[in-house]
């Protein structure tokens, strides 16, 4: 079977990703955990989830629509941003 959200795992994940990709802050934020340097390599998706969680909403946190912010549902958004 597919993924049934719009290419997402979840609705939780969509919605997550959804935001991320879409608010200005959230997206320039996700973007720059992803590209900031790290030791002068590019950062792996799980330090880029620490420093959106260190920088932005905390995990547990909710979008306006409801959706947890969860490690998982930030990683697999921002995996989708690198890609």
């Amino acid at each position: 079977m597919g993924r049934p959200y719009n290419g997402h795992e979840s609705w939780n994940a969509w919605n997550v990703s959804l935001w991320i990709g879409n608010d200005e802050r959230l997206y320039r934020l996700a973007m720059h955990c992803l590209e900031e340097p790290i030791k002068g390599k590019a950062p792996s998706l799980d330090c880029a989830v620490c420093r959106f969680f260190r920088n932005g909403p905390a995990e547990g946190s909710r979008t306006p629509d409801g959706a947890r912010y969860s490690r998982h549902s930030v990683k697999l958004a921002l995996a989708g941003l690198r890609e």
